[in-house]
């Protein structure tokens, strides 16, 4: 035998018995209803044992005796308690199913609004199709756990109880050999549904992966147009449908296995509840009408295991669900990090980072010992090639990670112990690739502070220059932009950005390359925006074009995780450093023009081992685009 088969035999027990918080965290809210549900189902099961009760005494007392009078209190009967019985069926129904639909979109709402406190090394590591999937399809199963199916298993295996009193009354004999059907039956059930409960776990992920691939193909469809993919699109896609279509027939051979296993075990106990009947009846140890309600109330007792062969399954698949669920609500939300329990109010916008070292996950360190101090109100240009680590610093500005060495303090306190809520709102972001949410004009840029007046969103939109293209619009202001902003140019789109940055009044500004993908034109429509955003603000810019970072304060060259320079543009162009070379390369300039610039104390910051690097090599081309 293998030797890992009783680990394996207790990992069901033990999953249960995990997914149990969750399950009667989900149950208990709900404890009233279900006892309301379970007082209905007694009421069913009772008033649907009726009828086979009543043909023994309809066989050997009313028929057999001849007692005309019996007959029709007899029927009267049967078609009361079958009317109670469709009455309650109805009402199950109803409350329970409702109410499972209604737990669906509780639960769906629990886990969104549990992934969007998530960090964002948690969205680093998984796909949003992926993510998709567990809000909207590992939840679904739950309707299984509250809904009519569970309730309607619990009722037959209640029926079965009621049942076998009464056939171990009419006849304990032909009961014992049933039971002995019953009890190898049971154990098949148990080997099958070990073996499908995998593949319903597997299935969930399958389809996690096919729908991710799927939102990214369709968000990224001009990319896969531009290099005539969509062959390939479909080729990816149509191998995720292959590997969900293999898995689901695993699953229907093991479903089907079970089903021929039950019909089997249908015919069996009927033939030998048959031959034994009979004897027993040619003894007389039995009367026909007995024979006859022995045989109807044994499909009582037989019809919860053909129950489980539907809602076991089903259960399985809500199961495994659950289990992906769970390991959602497991992760740990970034404001739950107890250290975080300082309240800021204003902020001024001091930030420094002292000594700061940070390393992704299993990743080898993209910051050493990093350390500047951005004034309140001044501009901090960060420049170098790409990977140097410029979008990692403004990652740790944004709080989206802490240091794993060093601190970055913000007016003083440690960012790290920093309330995000209050912090986050002082905070203003303008990316190079902007995201506009499939709204109005007026509803992206009223997302900043969802309690602004129109007054104040169409300043933001004049200061930024929106009007000038919102209100040529036949909508105006209302005119829809499409999924991720698709109506727009790139320069309208940045201008919605800058409006909403506007809107937000952040103290903290990040700049990550806003003007970069622009044409001269639409940069020049957007620079007179941009200043006035940037005016009074601390802001930090990922500069692609150098010529637009000239007037910052201090400006980082960022190599290999460390500063290798800092200065004001003029102090670094007379240094003739790493800046000069970037500077002069992108704008195709003579080195010779600046050897009268001197290079004594020009107010430069180098470290050494990158100051005394040998020149690039001319041919070399230095991209500077966004980390």
């Amino acid at each position: 035998m293998d030797a890992s088969t009783p680990s394996k035999r207790a990992a069901a027990p033990d999953r249960l018995r995990a997914l149990w918080p969750l399950i009667a965290g989900l149950i208990r809210p709900r404890r009233h209803l279900l006892a309301v549900g379970f007082v209905l189902m007694v009421v069913n099961r009772l008033s649907g044992l009726v009828l086979p009760a009543s043909t023994k005494f309809l066989i050997d007392d009313i028929i057999g005796h001849q007692r005309h009078d019996l007959l029709g209190p007899l029927v009267l009967a049967v078609v009361l308690a079958t009317a109670v019985q469709g009455a309650t069926s109805f009402t199950l129904t109803q409350v329970l199913s409702k109410a499972a639909q209604r737990l669906i979109a509780e639960l769906r709402r629990t886990v969104q609004a549990h992934i969007g406190r998530l960090p964002v090394s948690y969205y680093d590591a998984n796909k949003s199709g992926a993510m998709v999937s567990r809000i909207m399809t590992d939840v679904e199963g739950v309707r299984n756990l509250l809904g009519t199916g569970l309730v309607e298993f619990l009722g037959g295996l209640l029926t079965a109880v009621f049942a076998l009193g009464i056939l171990l009354r009419i006849s304990p004999l032909l009961t014992g050999v049933a039971l002995a059907f019953v009890l190898a039956f049971s154990l098949v059930l148990r080997r099958s549904f070990r073996t499908v409960r995998p593949i319903f776990r597997t299935r969930g992920k399958i389809t996690a992966e096919v729908t991710g691939r799927l939102t990214e193909s369709l968000s990224g469809v001009r990319v896969v147009k531009g290099y005539h993919a969509e062959a390939r699109e479909a080729a990816v896609f149509a191998g995720g449908v292959q590997r969900l279509l293999d898995n689901v027939l695993q699953s229907l051979t093991v479903i089907a296995g079970m089903s021929l296993s039950g019909t089997l075990f249908m015919g069996a106990v009927g033939a030998v509840v048959m031959y034994v009947g009979a004897r027993e009846i040619f003894a007389g140890a039995l009367t026909l009408g007995g024979f006859v309600t022995f045989t109807a109330f044994l499909a009582f007792l037989v019809a919860p295991i053909f129950q489980v062969v539907s809602i076991g399954t089903q259960l399985s698949e809500a199961l495994a669900g659950l289990e992906r669920t769970r390991e959602v609500l497991r992760e740990r939300p970034e404001e739950a990090d107890p250290r975080r329990t300082v309240a800021i109010s204003t902020l001024r916008g001091d930030v420094a980072f002292d000594r700061v070292r940070f390393a992704y996950e299993g990743g080898k360190e993209v910051l050493d010992e990093v350390s500047f101090r951005a004034a309140p109100g001044t501009v901090t240009a960060l420049v170098g090639p790409s990977g140097a680590g410029k979008s990692t610093i403004i990652g740790l500005v944004a709080a989206f990670h802490a240091p794993t060495t060093g601190m970055v303090r913000v007016d003083g306190v440690d960012l790290a112990t920093v309330q995000l809520g209050a912090y986050r709102t002082q905070l203003g972001v303008v990316l190079q690739e902007t995201f506009l949410f499939d709204g109005t004009i007026r509803e992206n840029v009223g997302f900043a502070r969802p309690d602004a007046s129109d007054a104040q969103i169409l300043d933001a939109c004049r200061i930024a220059r929106v009007d000038e293209f919102a209100e040529r619009c036949a909508q105006g202001y209302d005119t829809l932009v499409g999924e991720r902003g698709v109506r727009l140019s790139g320069g309208q789109r940045q201008r919605v950005s800058i409006a909403r940055a506007l809107l937000a009044d952040p103290r903290i500004l990040i700049l990550d390359e806003a003007t970069s993908s622009l044409d001269s034109e639409s940069e020049a429509l957007i620079q007179d925006g941009l200043a006035h955003l940037m005016r009074g603000r601390t802001t930090f810019v990922i500069a692609h074009r150098l010529s637009t970072i000239r007037r910052a304060e201090q400006i980082l060259v960022i190599e290999e995780g460390r500063i290798a320079e800092r200065g004001t543009h003029e102090a670094l162009l007379a240094a003739r450093g790493r800046y000069f070379e970037l500077y002069t390369r992108q704008h195709g300039l003579e080195t010779s023009l600046f050897l009268d610039a001197g290079d004594g104390d020009s107010g430069v910051e180098r470290e050494p081992s990158t100051a005394a690097k040998p020149p690039t090599d001319p041919g070399d081309t230095i991209r500077l685009i966004h980390d």
